[in-house]
């Protein structure tokens, strides 16, 4: 009761994080259902293709920090509010493009920067803001599982929208849904009324953004967790971006591209609830080192062998329980390091760690098979990355130095 008394009043600001969040990803994980027909059609390579989206991943990094320090001076709403309209803006170009200067600016650096104002970053500090400590880590895993729904919804859609009438068709429904990112957006916006909970001693109060960086740089729980998380974005662009395309050419069906990232999203929303729920009982960092290790794992299976419509859809959705857990559990970590005030921006900074890690999982893939002909060194080098990965930070977790003041 006491837990319904607390969420009751902040719900819709909840629940509008939780639209904007799931529309906004839920199309930018389907963009890769178009580039087959849209390489064809404007005579791009598969590597043109993953340029453009290793951009959006390196716009939307490097400027989540930015979004993340104006949210905190000038509030989340106007942020979100203009995120929207960006992406609204960069997918209306995108579907007019005729070569790679449309697809470049418009799926890759507008999206991108739409993406630094509404995605995950931006979302959970919202969540993080609205509830109170001991409600947060759920709060947050279910923020991402309602997020990653979207797919269900973008997947299908594009898909249907490509193989009926064209890839540009298929956009144009992605902008259809975003539109709606524009209420969830302002709805969300209501967080800037409330007040900040109060700081421990460990935590950032009321200093510069400057002051906050510094913190962070010199916490090394927050360096660790950071580099891993490079390894993250890595592997997730790579299945996204080129996952239908490996497909297409063993010579699958390629409507089991959208339904691959459709299980993806489902079983994402079991593994957010659960790692949202486990971030409040055990380690979080731990927690994120076994996610990397299992995916590392899973990802190897998987391409070790011929894919098979059975064994592509067990491999989806293993790999989505897998997927945006790691979400509340970033966010959780930097909430509990440095408090809620600089949350946006901190976390940001982790993010373009991931979003660089993205630019090669996407760009890289795309080179390497455009070299060789196939995924195979590609997926060995993500595999071997997420392991390093995962056991340094599950080590350091268990083994590492209790947390430091964040302040000097």
């Amino acid at each position: 009761m006491t837990v319904l008394k607390e969420l009751r009043p902040v719900m819709p600001i909840l629940i509008g994080a939780s639209l904007m969040l799931s529309l906004g990803m839920g199309v930018r994980q389907s963009f890769g259902l178009v580039m087959p027909s849209l390489t064809r059609d404007i005579a791009l390579t598969v590597s043109d293709f993953a340029l453009a989206m290793s951009v959006q991943n390196l716009a939307w990094g490097f400027l989540q920090p930015v979004a993340g320090a104006v949210a905190v001076r000038m509030g989340f709403r106007p942020v979100m509010m203009a995120g929207s309209a960006l992406y609204i803006a960069g997918l209306a170009l995108f579907s007019m493009a005729d070569g790679m200067m449309g697809v470049m600016l418009g799926g890759g650096i507008l999206v991108g920067m739409a993406l630094a104002c509404t995605a995950s970053a931006i979302s959970l500090a919202v969540g993080s803001r609205a509830v109170s400590g001991p409600l947060r880590s759920f709060v947050l895993g279910a923020i991402t599982a309602t997020g990653s729904l979207g797919a269900l919804l973008a997947a299908p859609l594009g898909q249907t929208l490509t193989a009926d009438i064209g890839w540009r068709a298929g956009i144009v429904g992605f902008l259809v849904l975003v539109v709606g990112m524009l209420p969830a957006a302002w709805i969300a916006g209501r967080v800037d009324k409330l007040p900040l909970p109060p700081t421990t001693a460990t935590q950032i109060g009321n200093v510069s953004a400057r002051t906050a960086l510094a913190a962070a740089s010199r916490s090394l729980p927050f360096l660790v967790m950071t580099t891993a998380y490079f390894v993250c974005g890595m592997q997730l662009l790579f299945i996204t971006t080129h996952l239908p395309s490996y497909l297409a050419i063993c010579g699958m069906d390629p409507s089991l591209g959208a339904e691959a990232l459709g299980a993806i999203a489902l079983f994402n929303v079991f593994g957010s609830l659960f790692f949202g729920w486990a971030g409040g009982r055990w380690s979080r960092l731990a927690l994120l080192g076994g996610i990397y290790i299992a995916r590392s794992i899973v990802l190897a299976a998987y391409f070790f062998f011929p894919p098979t419509p059975l064994s592509t859809l067990v491999f989806a959705s293993i790999m989505g329980f897998l997927w945006l857990g790691v979400g509340p559990l970033v966010a959780g970590s930097v909430a509990e390091m440095f408090g809620v005030r600089w949350q946006a921006m901190i976390q940001g900074v982790a993010f373009m760690s991931h979003q660089v890690g993205s630019f090669l999982g996407a760009f890289g893939g795309g080179l390497i098979f455009d070299a060789m002909g196939s995924y195979d060194l590609a997926w060995r080098l993500g595999v071997a990355m997420g392991l390093v990965a995962g056991i340094v930070q599950v080590s350091f977790a268990l083994l590492g130095p209790p947390p430091k003041p964040a302040t000097a």
